[in-house]
């Protein structure tokens, strides 16, 4: 069955102590699952459980010398080492013998659903450099994603692109998690969703995941939580922390039967020998002498059942299954929506934290604009400790907004504001004589503008748009200028108000007994339209309110551009979530939308009704019959949905304190609450298309002047932006210099590129700080893999994915 002596296989199998006739394989992995600041302060989290798992963990790994124990990510790890210099080298040992097992570089278990592409590359980069540092030398190939609410289904490449080729993941969109909800498990999976499909279809946990880029990696879903096992050795309830009501069981007869139960759970979809079960809900502390526990299983039971059980590694037990790849189904997995309030929740927390990122970015290239001064390695060293908050901020109970207002007001806020602070001076530092521009004069044909009862008329060079006062200032009618066609087919632009019993995870038609209910729109109150004239535009400006709740709402109109920009200004109500509706009148069954690593094309409706979905920077509906097309554009991560008939609604504000089901009944394993304090600027643009999706129409290649909003950046941004671009340039308008930098490993220029779709011809990269002699592909953890064609300085590099890192060195 496992092939010749001498396979793969056979190898591993032996190294791991697997008999060679075992038929059934059952692998525990421990861990344990450590937020950094969710429910309390990383501080409180620390003194009150970390360390002693910690401490536990060592003695158990010396008492039990085979016996393997992991650790997810950085960032408490870092902060034992620091704060135990007495366990340092017990700790680098047992790390560089593979014992205190790695599964991932990351300084978090980070979303990558809302980070920007560099912001989740680096937070692997930053933490395999901190192990670099301080003498522990392993570089895992796995990447796990413990406790991530979905993920984005561009994962793999992601991860090819930072040099991992494994992962495995838990949540997933429609399965069952404990204490989530109100209803029997035997709901679920929900049908239609990932998990319906890896259960009742594929019939296999262990799959290879393939994205729309082509990338693959293989992957392993935790279909009964991350700690399935934690019950191995104890009877109750539950060893988590937040609920912990467990006695320690360790007869072999209670062993036994736990194995039998688990062996129940999981065989029906594994397709090869191996089963997984973790160890490691939150915060729990290692189970004592397991190995000796396994131990006597073996001798006691397998001879009877044919199961043997071991403790190994997680990448081992991946490891293992990839012997067996041709017999594991291939996916183009989207593990989303999970949940979907939390892509809107706390929206002023995610702008601070995506806007910290962009600044380390822009002081970063404006370094390599010469890097051999001396002041770069200062200020470089400076910005050190700004990046380990900033990817910090990745974790997935930070910038999803899923922490309760203690810790987001007492921690998350203060650290993102003191890493942007250092970042901002640094900035400054470089850019010292950088003064304002004069306005901007106007140029060529004005916009033209008329009021007459109560409607506004605005003529730019591709559009007639009109907005009425009795519509509460809504468009209610907008053609292009060329064949005066209509582009939106009723009241647009409308903000509507929901009552919303969901929470910081969820919004209120996610789970049973919650409620999405419209109660008011802004289309049903007169307002006032003011028009501003602008150098280089017309503004209209409205207020209008909802439920309670003032919201300022803004258009702008420049002539010659093709994109209308927005902003609403305002807070939710308590309670409620406020969304932006147009009727499009597209007829279109799918849409395409921006996603950390490339494109996705969606369903308009999966699990929930309606489904908001998770986008970055664009989303692009197109009728094909009518050749008609609008996008979306955003600065920032939105959630966006569509009724498939042409009403497109994006979320504006949430405040959503917490998920209660029945109005009463608040869920157990969903106990943060949260408040929205100030008013959030919502900020976008439209662009109406045609001739094709969103690649034949070049919605990504307005993304920049979607950024550049005339609200959200002033003339001395811009000139900044301008300078921090011109460090590097590229020959093809659709690939992005994503990031410039003093290599963290090696030497040189480090020079990130990322294109939204695969670009097939090669991209020529020149650097003006100097002459290029040698160049190298690297991976995002600056491993450098092939050298790269040099001439007269100019680099061409074909780009491996969508993502390509290269390392630049002067003649």
């Amino acid at each position: 069955m496992h092939g010749v002596e001498g396979t793969a296989e056979l190898s591993l199998r032996r190294r791991l102590g697997i008999p060679d006739d075992a038929e059934r394989v059952l692998i525990f992995t421990e861990s344990s699952h450590w937020d950094p600041d969710w429910l309390y302060t990383s501080e409180e989290y620390f003194e009150r459980f970390v360390r002693s798992n910690l401490d536990q963990a060592l003695a158990e790994l010396e008492r039990e010398p085979r016996r393997v124990y992991s650790v997810e990510c950085m960032f408490f790890f870092r902060m034992y080492w620091e704060r135990s210099p007495e366990q340092r080298e017990r700790v680098r040992t047992l790390v560089n013998e593979g014992r205190l097992r790695l599964t991932s570089s990351g300084v978090t278990t980070a979303d990558t659903l809302l980070p920007s592409v560099e912001a989740i590359l680096r937070d692997f980069l930053i933490g395999q450099e901190w192990l670099r540092r301080n003498g522990m030398t392993q570089e895992p190939n796995l990447a796990y994603f413990t406790d991530s609410f979905g993920c984005t289904p561009m994962l793999p490449s992601l991860l090819r692109a930072a040099g991992f080729d494994r992962t495995a993941i838990t949540r997933l969109d429609g399965m069952y998690f404990m204490g989530c909800d109100l209803e029997s498990s035997r709901r679920f999976p929900r049908k239609g969703s990932s998990a319906d499909y890896l259960f009742n279809e594929a019939r296999s946990l262990d799959f290879v995941w393939r994205d729309g880029n082509g990338a693959e990696v293989l992957c392993h879903w935790n279909a009964f939580t991350y700690g399935q096992g934690d019950m191995l050795a104890y009877s109750g309830l539950s060893r988590l922390y937040l609920l912990r009501a467990a006695l320690p069981a360790r007869s072999d007869r209670h062993i036994a039967r736990r194995i039998a139960q688990y062996v129940a759970q999981l065989a029906p979809v594994s397709r090869t020998p191996y089963m997984l079960c973790p160890i490691g809900f939150d915060f729990v502390e290692p189970i004592p002498d397991l190995l000796a526990l396994l131990d006597r299983y073996n001798q006691n039971h397998y001879p009877t059942t044919g199961i043997w059980v071991l403790n190994a590694g997680l990448d081992d037990y991946l490891a293992l299954v990839e012997t067996h790849r041709s017999e594991l189904p291939v996916l183009a997995l989207d593990p989303n929506p999970y949940w979907t309030g939390f892509y809107t929740s706390r929206p002023v927390l995610k702008r601070h934290c995506r806007d910290l990122v962009d600044t380390l970015v822009q002081a970063e290239k404006l370094l390599s604009q010469d890097p051999a001064a001396e002041r770069v390695r200062v200020l470089n060293d400076k910005l050190e400790p700004a990046w380990w908050n900033a990817v910090v901020t990745n974790h997935h109970d930070f910038i999803t907004g899923t922490s309760p207002d203690k810790v987001v007001e007492e921690e998350q806020m203060p650290l993102v504001d003191e890493a942007a602070a250092v970042a901002h001076d640094v900035v400054r530092q470089l850019v010292p004589s950088l003064t304002e521009e004069s306005p901007p004069e106007s140029l060529g044909p004005r916009v033209t503008w008329s009021k007459h009862d109560g409607r506004v008329e605005i003529q730019t060079q591709h559009y007639v748009v009109v907005l009425d006062e009795d519509a509460g200032g809504a468009i209610v009618a907008l053609r292009s200028q060329i064949g005066q066609a209509p582009l939106l087919t009723g009241v647009s632009n409308d903000l509507v108000s929901y009552r919303d019993s969901g929470g910081l995870w969820r919004m209120g038609m996610e789970f049973a007994g919650g409620v999405w209910r419209e109660t008011d729109r802004a289309s049903s109150h007169r307002v006032s339209l003011d028009v501003h004239e602008h150098p280089d535009g017309v503004e209209v400006v409205s207020q209008t309110t909802l439920d309670g709740e003032v919201f300022e709402r803004r258009l702008w109109f420049r002539y010659s551009s093709p994109l209308i920009y927005g902003r609403v200004l305002g807070r939710a109500p308590e309670g409620y979530s406020v969304i932006l509706r147009l009727r499009s009148g597209l007829v279109t069954d799918t849409l395409a939308m921006g996603t950390p690593g490339g494109v996705i094309t969606r369903p308009s409706e999966k699990i929930y009704r309606p489904t908001f979905w998770p986008y970055q920077h664009f989303v692009h509906l197109y009728d094909p019959v009518n050749d008609k097309g609008l996008a979306v554009l955003q600065p920032y991560p939105g959630a966006v949905a569509y009724d498939g008939r042409g009403r497109l609604e994006l979320v504006v504000a949430r405040n959503a304190t917490r998920e209660r089901a029945y109005r009463l009944i608040a869920l157990p394993c969903n106990p943060a609450e949260g408040h929205e304090r100030e008013p959030y600027a919502f900020e976008y643009a439209l662009l109406f298309t045609s001739g094709g999706d969103w690649q034949a129409s070049g919605v990504h290649l307005h993304v920049p002047q979607a950024l550049d909003s005339p609200w959200s950046a002033g003339p001395e941004a811009r000139a900044l932006r301008g300078v921090a671009d011109q460090v590097v340039a590229v020959d093809n308008p659709a690939v992005n210099v994503i990031a410039v930098k003093p290599a963290s490993r090696g030497q040189g220029i480090i020079v990130r590129l990322y294109s939204r779709r695969l670009s097939a011809s090669p991209v020529t990269v020149t650097l003006r700080a100097f002459q290029v002699g040698q160049a190298y592909l690297c991976d995002a953890r600056e491993r450098d893999l092939d050298p790269l064609e040099v001439r007269d300085g100019a680099v061409r590099v074909a780009m491996p994915g969508t993502i390509a890192t290269i390392r630049l060195l002067p003649s």
